[in-house]
């Protein structure tokens, strides 16, 4: 059994993390408690100057460093938060960092690594994933002999990220019954866990991934860390093939359950976040709320806490956001609709076959004059699911249906 970090160690850290990492807020969420009849908080991380928690690992990691770890520099491999962390201790202690993140990365985390680490930092952008940038990291300390700062994966920076844990139990007025928690490479988890076994034993502690990259949650299935082939990269503070060895061993031996989110419906807790609670969540962020519908039983009358582990989102892509929230909620359809090639055609679509609040969304034809008919690739939002299969028989009864395409993967991935 890996022993857990040591609460002093941790309280080491947080005095070192206090340069960087104001205590951030811990508040009663009103509508979410009142939704599921508990007491619920939220751990406002998306409030700190990097917008995440991982300013709190980084910074205590690179705090640490001796006299010629720091003239040498440092290296570090990240999906945009920790990154963003590593920078902004570059910039602090005038050292120089070299950073390695996924070409995919959004341009807003590009953009603040940039503004954080300014002259102090270096940026590369390779491969399609985290781990892809992660294997360049290493072989790139390998040939220079810098220092890497690992995201999740080291006891220095984990011991940073469980400052956090630490807040929250001094913030609290009453007893945690549970914690939600957002996995990744399984650092926050490590210092969630390390300092709420110490402090408030009773707590149980649920790990929650994303659908598309349950790396963690594969693992525990099969009693050893394994690689995935491939993941979904949408929520991208979370999108890891391999999880860290020390995340794993505590998860084994001290998580209470694990749960795994849709991405479509982080993108629905995202909208309604920004939307009703004015608060501006990364997927990774909206992960511990978008959990909660599984719980609804469990937590009632229950005080519950939330870590809402950051904000850094793109506007550019609310776009993909709603569409995914959308089809989730069984509101957006996108079908192969084959239109008689007669005058008059389309009119009778929009009149005979959609419904009243029916609305086209995406339209895209290719008239072939040798057929009778030509195959379009239609989207129609609907104001309720209950308009689904009225819209889909009247489509068959009058000859317009050709195929029904969010059931078919390798077709609708060119559509989102």
């Amino acid at each position: 059994m890996r022993p857990l970090l040591d609460i002093s160690t941790i309280e080491a850290a947080a005095k070192r993390v206090r340069e960087a990492a104001a205590p951030t807020p811990f508040e009663k969420h009103a509508r979410l408690s009142e939704l599921y009849d508990a007491s619920i908080s939220v751990k406002r991380e998306d409030l700190q100057a990097v917008r995440s928690f991982k300013i709190r690992g980084a910074f205590n990691k690179i705090s640490l460093l001796n006299h010629t770890q720091r003239n040498n520099g440092v290296v570090c491999s990240s999906a945009g938060n920790h990154a963003q962390g590593v920078a902004y201790a570059c910039s602090h202690h005038n050292i120089h960092g070299t950073i390695f993140m996924p070409t995919p990365t959004p341009r807003q985390k590009v953009s603040q690594v940039a503004m954080f680490g300014g002259e102090n930092i270096t940026i590369k952008l390779v491969g399609d994933t985290y781990d892809d940038c992660y294997e360049a990291a290493k072989s790139f300390v390998a040939e220079t002999g810098k220092t890497f700062i690992h995201p999740f994966d080291d006891t220095d920076v984990i011991a940073g990220q469980a400052t956090m844990a630490l807040e929250i139990l001094e913030q609290a007025t009453s007893p945690i019954d549970y914690i939600i928690v957002p996995i990744g490479g399984g650092g926050l988890i490590s210092g969630v866990i390390s300092v709420f076994k110490a402090r408030s034993p009773h707590t149980k502690i649920i790990g929650v991934e994303p659908v598309g990259a349950p790396s963690m949650y594969k693992s525990l299935k099969q009693g050893k860390r394994i690689t995935l082939d491939e993941i979904d990269v949408f929520v991208d503070g979370a999108a890891v093939k391999t999880i860290g060895a020390i995340g794993f061993d505590y998860c084994s031996e001290h998580m209470d359950d694990i749960l795994l989110v849709d991405e479509g419906e982080i993108c629905q807790s995202i909208l309604t976040m920004y939307t009703k609670d004015a608060i501006v969540v990364e997927p990774a962020g909206a992960m511990s709320v978008s959990a909660l519908p599984q719980l609804t039983n469990e937590i009632k009358g229950k005080n519950v806490v939330c870590l809402v582990c950051g904000g850094n989102n793109d506007i550019t892509r609310m776009a993909e956001i709603k569409e995914r929230a959308l089809l989730f909620s069984d509101l957006k359809h996108y079908f192969i609709v084959r239109f008689p090639q007669r005058a008059g055609a389309l009119k009778e679509f929009v009149q005979d076959i959609l419904g009243p609040t029916d609305d086209i969304t995406f339209f895209e034809y290719s008239k072939k004059s040798a057929r009778a008919q030509g195959p379009a690739v239609v989207g129609i939002q609907l104001k309720s699911t209950s308009d689904f299969k009225p819209l889909l028989n009247r489509m068959k009864e009058k000859g317009f249906f050709g195929d029904y395409l969010n059931d078919k993967p390798d077709l609708f991935q060119f559509l989102i």
